[in-house]
């Protein structure tokens, strides 16, 4: 615990953000179809929504995160977080308010727009927000409890999303979100940029620990004061390690993403899931993951390394989407999703590996860089997967296969581990050179 000291306020932070807005995520699919296409169990045009709205999202999360993540690099975490946390508040008041037709179409046209400050940024800010506060050494361990903290926030909002009437769920999801954002400005302190962490002797939580691979000696320089395109581009082709990282990245999106915008409306057609279910699914997912990065990633990271862990999480995530698109029974989803377990090592133990390769003052240039990466994939995604999951779900379907979209997406995700191989063998590379540098130095 003496690893979290300085993070407990942004921990509640993100505990109160996730918990706001993952309450409407069981009941905005039924919510959405019964506004759209009142009795019906399948709905294109709820889909096709979906899917517009998660790409509008992805694209403008690619052109806003890096910008924000380096603006908090000058200007400060704190300050820059209190973005994300306010434009949020918005679509949920709407939903608040009511949830027919207009108040549906109003909520996804808002969202659209909030969520280009949200999505992408709430995750790179407070992952550099922690990257301040922590030595490479226990960074993993940071990041894996940061996650496991966001998670808890979605297990717990599923478990009340579970008992909660509808009405009542949107309206405990905005006054959350104002709390959360009250709660920010009031308790959680602005961080030095890292330079606590610059002398050995300062470093508050971890002893200190040599450089990881032969590229750190040679951190990063400033990339500037404002952040563009061409930081982002001139970021990962400074190591090959990023680069890869940054594919890795892209590929793994790419799957995740089409399966976001295809999975409920595919058990909703393929066994008639409704809110109960949905949140009953999430919640063992969500169970599973939170404990997992709670207590199995900080045990499991110092003793076989952040590159292990990335491949055992991209492979559990494809035979996750793999098991789920051939469902043939309602059982099998469930079971899928204790595969949470493994694939929850996935984005901490990336984020750990981008991390490690900057320096204090372009974590949040890292961080933003990495999220606008997947967001590209974000922007594509749905209009692959969103169109070819209208189709099977339809009368007019090919062939009979509901859930071929979704195979589709883990055969993504296995390209991603495949391809996260080469990024491991750089990394131990690299770290085999500096070893062989040091022996000959001394």
């Amino acid at each position: 615990m003496e690893d979290l000291k300085g993070l407990w306020h942004l921990l509640v932070c993100a505990f109160l953000f996730y918990f706001a807005n993952c309450i409407v995520i069981p009941s905005i699919t039924d919510v959405t179809m019964e506004a759209l296409c009142p009795g019906e169990d399948r709905c294109s045009l709820a889909i096709y929504l979906t899917g517009l709205t998660q790409a509008i999202t992805g694209l403008g999360t690619f052109l806003v995160t890096p910008v924000i993540g380096n603006l908090s690099d000058k200007y400060g975490r704190k300050t820059m977080l209190t973005l994300p946390m306010t434009v949020c508040i918005i679509p949920l008041v709407i939903l608040a308010f009511g949830r027919g037709r207009p108040f549906v179409y109003a909520y996804y046209g808002i969202k659209m727009l909030t969520g280009m400050f949200c999505d992408g940024t709430m995750l790179c800010l407070t992952h550099a927000y922690v990257a301040d506060k922590t030595c490479e050494r226990r960074r993993i361990s940071a990041f894996g409890v940061l996650s496991g903290i966001c998670t808890a926030g979605f297990v717990s909002a599923t478990l009340t999303a579970r008992f909660v009437p509808t009405f009542l769920t949107f309206k405990i999801s905005a006054a959350v979100a104002i709390s959360a954002m009250l709660y920010l400005r009031f308790f959680l302190a602005e961080t030095d940029g890292g330079a606590s962490l610059a002398e050995e002797s300062c470093r508050p939580l971890c002893s200190p620990s040599p450089p990881s691979d032969s590229e750190s000696p040679a951190k990063l320089p400033i990339l500037g004061k404002v952040s563009s395109l061409l930081d982002m581009v001139s970021l990962f082709r400074s190591s090959l390690i990023l680069s890869r990282a940054a594919v890795v990245a892209f590929i793994d999106s790419f799957g995740s993403s089409g399966l976001q915008a295809s999975i409920l409306y595919f058990l909703k057609a393929q066994f008639r899931f409704s809110k109960d279910q949905f949140a009953d699914l999430m919640l063992i997912s969500g169970v599973a993951g939170a404990i997992s990065q709670l207590l199995l990633m900080p045990t499991l990271a110092p003793a076989i390394g952040e590159e292990i862990l990335l491949s055992v999480g991209l492979f559990a995530s494809f035979a996750n989407v793999l098991l789920t698109s051939i469902a043939w029974s309602s059982w099998v989803p469930y079971f899928a999703s204790t595969f949470v377990v493994l694939s929850v090592f996935l984005h901490p133990c990336l984020r750990t590996i981008v991390s490690k390769r900057v320096g204090p003052n372009d974590q949040g240039l890292a961080q933003g860089s990495i999220t606008g990466i997947s967001s590209i994939a974000s922007i594509i995604s749905p209009m692959l997967f969103t169109p070819l999951t209208a189709l099977f779900l339809s009368e007019s379907a090919p062939f009979d296969f509901k859930g071929f979209s979704l195979m589709c997406c883990g055969f993504a995700q296995l390209t991603a581990f495949f391809l996260s191989a080469t990024m491991i063998s750089a990394i131990r590379s690299s770290k085999q050179n500096f070893s062989n540098g040091e022996t000959t130095a001394v």
